[in-house]
Order: C-alpha cells, then sequence, then structure tokens
C-alpha cells in the first residue's frame, strides 16, 4: 500500500507542474458583485456565508457545538477547582469591566450590522465571548453560576441552535424573504436574522466552555 500511495504522490506532483489549472471567464463580470446582486447585502463575505456556503456555515454551528459537548464531558469527572485564580487589584477589575462593555457593544454592532459592514456572527459571537470572559475572570464565581443556571442559558444555546438550523433549512429548500432596500438595516433577507443567531450561539456556548474550565480548572 505505500507503493500505491508513493506513486499516487508522484503522479498528484506531476499533474500540478505540467497540468494547467484552468481559467474561469468571466469577462468583466465581478464574483463580488454577483454575490452581491444575488444576496442583496453589500457585505459580500456575509452573503456567501449565510446563502452561497450556507451548508458549510450549518456544519460549522454544529462543530462548535460539539466541541462545547467535548468539553462539558471531558471535564464531567473532574472535581471542581478549590482555588479560583482571578484579578484581585482594583485598577485591573475596572479596566478589564470597562473592554467587557465596549466589547460586548462591539459585538451587538457587529451582530446587527454585520450583513451591512465588515463583521458578522462569528466576529460578533467571539466579542461577546470575550465580554463574558472578562466578567467571568473578575467577578464571584457563584454569582455567575447563578445567573447562568437563573436564566438557563444552557436551553437558549440549544433553543438558538435548532431556530439557525431550520431557518438555514428553509433557505436552503428555496424559501427566503423579501431582500428589501439595499444597505438599509432590514435588507437581505433572513441573513441578518441569521447573523444574529449565530452571534448568540457563539457568545452562549463561550460561556459555557468558560464556566466549566473556571469551575473544574480554577483559569481560563
Amino acid at each position: 500500500m505505500k507503493i500505491i500511495y508513493l506513486i499516487a504522490g508522484v503522479l498528484l506532483f506531476f499533474k500540478i507542474l505540467i497540468i494547467p489549472n484552468p481559467q474561469l471567464e468571466l469577462a468583466e463580470i465581478s464574483i463580488v458583485k454577483m454575490i452581491v446582486n444575488d444576496t442583496g447585502v453589500p457585505n459580500a463575505i456575509s452573503g456567501v456565508l449565510f446563502r452561497n456556503r450556507l451548508y458549510d456555515t450549518i456544519f460549522e454551528v454544529v462543530v462548535f457545538t460539539i466541541a462545547i459537548l467535548g468539553v462539558k464531558y471531558l471535564l464531567s469527572n473532574e472535581k471542581p477547582s478549590s482555588i479560583i485564580y482571578q484579578f484581585t487589584d482594583e485598577p485591573s477589575i475596572i479596566l478589564a469591566r470597562l473592554a467587557a462593555m465596549i466589547t460586548s457593544l462591539v459585538g451587538i454592532e457587529l451582530a446587527i450590522r454585520g450583513h451591512l459592514t465588515p463583521g458578522g456572527g462569528f466576529a460578533a459571537g467571539v466579542a461577546g465571548g470575550t465580554a463574558i470572559g472578562l466578567i467571568l475572570i473578575t467577578s464571584s464565581v457563584e454569582l455567575m453560576e447563578n445567573i447562568y443556571h437563573r436564566y438557563r442559558i444552557s436551553r437558549w444555546e440549544k433553543i438558538i441552535l435548532i431556530i439557525f438550523i431550520f431557518l438555514a433549512g428553509i433557505t436552503l429548500m428555496g424559501i427566503e424573504l423579501p431582500q428589501g432596500n439595499f444597505g438599509t438595516l432590514l435588507s437581505g433577507g433572513i441573513i441578518p436574522l441569521l447573523n444574529i443567531l449565530v452571534a448568540l450561539k457563539v457568545a452562549l456556548g463561550s460561556w459555557l466552555i468558560l464556566q466549566l474550565f473556571i469551575r473544574y480548572r480554577g483559569l481560563l
């Protein structure tokens, strides 16, 4: 079998060197303009993620969910850490909470206007998760766990995942919302809603992962 793999690798190498790659003749048509016209949003990246490449985006969200379940499973047999490493000096706490506020506002902006400007659901979710992480390392662990369980964050995360997959599924079947006026906040059909759902999913999932690491490892 090793000889077969070696021969296949050599043939592939010579194929790359000898046979030229076919080039798509588009004349003066821009691919970016085609995507923007097709999706109805100025941010072509959002158009690709939530329309042209929606299958991949669905499985990216599913993979992130599996990663959360993996962290929960691997840490389930460990004992909670008796020592929690957090910021204790007042200046660091103030700066961290200020950064959390700024980051959360940036995340909201990226989620709501991600189809119009650079940004989007994944970037917004990372910003939201960063804000939550900064709050976790400056606040009481018991208080944050009580908030997490009181508002059933884990359940909301699963509900958001189901809603996202449902909306993405009907979009793939050809059922779409009106695109609206190009360049306005309420444009792009279902893309802005998918952006917001992904942002919430990533932020809440990050909260669970960070909460588990702090509880069982004592630090992020």
